[in-house]
């Protein structure tokens, strides 16, 4: 696949919309992810503050060419990190927005934690795999 084909163009712009978008939620609301936060991050406030900021930098870096790989990284390391929050958030069935979601939501969400990591190092140029073309 081309570095800059359509379809990693469209697959950037996606997940730099996703990212601002979930980031910007972090910023207004950031007390709807204190349940989930692992016990052992200290500060969790601004620890969700500053992770609604890693991901609206992230997203702005996505779609400038020079941050593009260096963002790229930031948001697969950001998907690697928050992690352990998404683990406990299916494991001790924690309502979210006043619902509890159920074990359909969490299996496919844990799931896509390493799609999103892939997904992120992708789009911004990092890899090609599994699309290199073969020689």
């Amino acid at each position: 696949m081309k570095p800059d084909s359509l379809t990693r163009r469209l697959a950037r712009l996606v997940l730099a919309l996703a990212y601002g978008f979930v980031g910007y939620v972090h910023l207004k609301s950031p007390e709807g992810f204190l349940p989930i936060m692992p016990a052992w991050v200290p500060f969790p406030r601004e620890v969700v503050l500053a992770t609604g900021v890693a991901e609206i930098a992230g997203a702005i870096g996505l779609m400038l060419p020079r941050l593009r790989v260096a963002a790229a990284w930031g948001l697969a390391a950001y998907a690697v990190c928050v992690f352990p929050a998404n683990i406990k958030h299916a494991l001790e069935g924690i309502a979210l927005g006043g619902q509890v979601a159920g074990m359909g939501y969490h299996v496919p969400r844990l799931l896509a934690q390493p799609v999103i990591v892939w997904w992120a190092l992708w789009a911004g140029g990092v890899t090609d795999w599994p699309f290199k073309a073969k020689r």
